[in-house]
């Protein structure tokens, strides 16, 4: 089953030339995030400065999380993976998993149909806090790479402390196949490592976080991006006085205006 959608863009009489999926944050909306995301303003002179204005030929796809039940608050709410500490993100990992495997699922089917529309390489993939800890496991899990770029705003690499260990107890290639089974789930077959690894490993990826993020500490994005180099990513690090837990604005809409550009260059 296919996730609901919420969709901006092409602007009128532009043609689509690239996607953006991008998947919210916990306890969000996806309508009501992506109307509070394109306030985000880059500096510059032009008199609209917002990403649509910016990208008028970009598709942004926004997916709803599901709503699961919070073990933690007793509630349902909008979540890509229950989970119980924002503070310790490794406490209660066991109920991290099965949502988490459901939702990444869920997101390659939505990056399947977009494939329909345009190529692959002409697909990014982010998002924000737990939507970027889940975007961050739909890149393991379908093990592909190929995509234009990941971009990811005050997240963390989820399922870190399993992660850390199939690293030390892994080859290089044999890691990758660990990770896919992780994120993805699949046990009943022993796949390979992906049949392009530096397709995967070359995959461009923006992270960033603001030191005064008091959701989501910086601490753990260092950690994420720590990890991620450990398996062989490059990857784009940027960390902010200011921000909150939240896009920092005009210099990390900034940054993220001049990732998206040059990997647009590039297709």
């Amino acid at each position: 089953m296919s996730l609901s959608l919420h969709t901006v863009g092409p602007s009128d009489g532009s043609p689509h030339t690239h996607t953006i999926i991008f998947l919210h944050g916990r306890d969000s909306e996806a309508k009501e995030f992506a109307s509070e995301f394109f306030e985000s303003e880059a500096s510059g002179p032009d008199a609209d400065r917002t990403l649509t204005a910016l990208f008028p030929t970009t598709r942004w796809v926004f997916p709803q999380a599901k709503a699961l039940r919070s073990e933690r608050f007793d509630r349902d709410m909008s979540q890509w993976f229950d989970m119980w500490s924002l503070e310790d993100l490794q406490e209660g990992s066991e109920l991290q998993v099965q949502g988490l495997r459901s939702s990444v699922g869920r997101v390659i089917k939505t990056i399947n149909e977009e494939e329909r529309l345009i190529p692959r390489d002409r697909i990014f993939l982010g998002g924000i806090s737990q939507g970027f800890a889940t975007a961050l496991a739909v890149l393991f899990a379908d093990g592909r790479g190929g995509f234009a770029g990941i971009c990811g705003f005050c997240s963390w690499l989820p399922l870190a402390d399993e992660v850390t260990t199939i690293i030390r107890e892994h080859d290089p290639l044999e890691r990758l196949t660990s990770l896919k089974r992780l994120y993805l789930g699949d046990t009943k077959s022993e796949q390979g490592p992906p049949a392009l690894v530096h397709q995967l490993l070359s995959t461009p990826i923006l992270l960033q976080h603001s030191r005064d993020d008091d959701t989501i500490s910086v601490e753990n994005g260092e950690r994420m991006r720590h990890i991620l180099g450990q398996i062989g990513f490059g990857r784009e690090w940027y960390d902010y006085d200011d921000g909150g837990h939240w896009v920092n604005e005009p210099q990390g809409v900034d940054d993220l205006v001049r990732f998206l550009k040059t990997a647009m260059e590039k297709t």
